[in-house]
């Protein structure tokens, strides 16, 4: 299904009623797009389950409608089971097939075949910023002044919002994509982009009273959604190290750390991949990857072994239970600030 997460179907689901399946999540890692990396992060996958169960169930808690059914093949709550989880259990809609040809992708077709569906996984991506971190895509798409800062430039360093900025992208292309309100609204097909916009906000909300609880700062994150009987309802996973950025003590604590270490010690391998992105807008291509003319290095030993102690200590750090062996959270982001 992804690079990191493999997905295990119990029922497929069919005209009229949703299936029912399980994601397990791999310690694989993806950085710029570019899919499963070299190398795994020991325990990077229960971390990143644990942390999703645990808030897809504050979002039940709060009235959230979601996709979750529970963790493991027994679809339990988290707290039934005594080690971290790998596995969460989730109702499924259809994924409708997503032509491309002549340099486009066809999402008339998509809807359409949509539209038999009893649910179907809304091909948009809704990110929402709470600050513009270092690395963050909106310092290149839009100046301060747009995103509510009274100043003409970014600074060197992360800056705060002065309230969330939600925008939208493309979820099944082979790059993402931002999107103005119209492009977000034909791509979301029967779903309201409002209530998309609206779901999001109360999930943000959600998470960054949760991370502020718990020590973090909730810079910025994402939701993907599926609509279902006239109701848009959460899916894939939330609020994870990988789906969010968060902050302990002004150090990064999610998978930028991984992506800001490769730009530092791999620039030549992160230009290749900027140059076969480029290469492939010209050319109307949709997979840029076999045109990048060098292959990911694998991360150090010594770098794997502070990043999943990152993982594992944050997780334990935000659920408030020590899921995990691992140092004290402000020890393992200390550990990875010379990354």
């Amino acid at each position: 299904m992804t690079s990191v997460k493999e997905f295990l179907v119990e029922r497929e689901p069919a005209a009229g009623e949703l299936g029912v399946g399980r994601f397990a999540f791999t310690d694989d890692y993806s950085v710029f797009d570019w899919g499963k990396m070299p190398d795994a992060v020991p325990g990077k996958g229960a971390s990143l389950c644990t942390m999703g169960a645990f808030n897809f169930e504050l979002l039940e808690a709060a009235g959230v409608p979601t996709h979750y059914r529970g963790v493991g093949p027994d679809a339990e709550p988290l707290s039934a089971v005594a080690e971290p989880p790998r596995e969460l259990a989730v109702e499924l809609a259809s994924v409708p097939a997503l032509p491309y040809a002549d340099g486009a992708y066809d999402y008339d077709a998509f809807h359409e075949e949509a539209a038999a569906a009893a649910g179907y996984v809304v091909p948009l991506e809704v990110v929402f910023r709470n600050a513009v971190p270092v690395g963050s895509s909106l310092r290149s798409r839009a100046d301060p002044r747009e995103a509510g800062l009274d100043r003409d430039d970014w600074p060197e360093g992360p800056v705060e919002l002065p309230e969330p900025v939600v925008e939208f992208s493309t979820k099944y292309e082979q790059r993402d994509r931002y999107l103005d309100a119209a492009e977000a609204d034909r791509i979301a097909g029967a779903a309201p982009r409002p209530e998309l916009e609206a779901v999001a906000r109360e999930v943000n909300e959600l998470v960054t009273e949760r991370a502020a609880e718990a020590g973090f700062v909730h810079e910025d994150g994402k939701i993907e959604c599926v609509y279902v009987d006239g109701e848009v309802r959460v899916a894939d996973v939330v609020g994870t190290f990988d789906e969010n950025r968060f902050a302990y003590d002004g150090q990064e604590v999610s998978k930028e750390v991984v992506r800001q270490h490769y730009r530092r010690r791999h620039p030549d391998w992160v230009e290749a991949v900027g140059k076969a992105k480029a290469r492939a807008d010209r050319e109307g291509v949709a997979d840029w990857r076999p045109l990048c003319e060098r292959e990911p290095p694998a991360l150090e030993p010594d770098v794997i072994e502070r990043v999943a102690d990152l993982y594992a200590a944050g997780a334990n750090a935000y659920t408030g239970t020590e899921w995990f062996d691992a140092p004290a959270v402000a020890d393992a982001v200390d550990a990875v600030r010379d990354l």
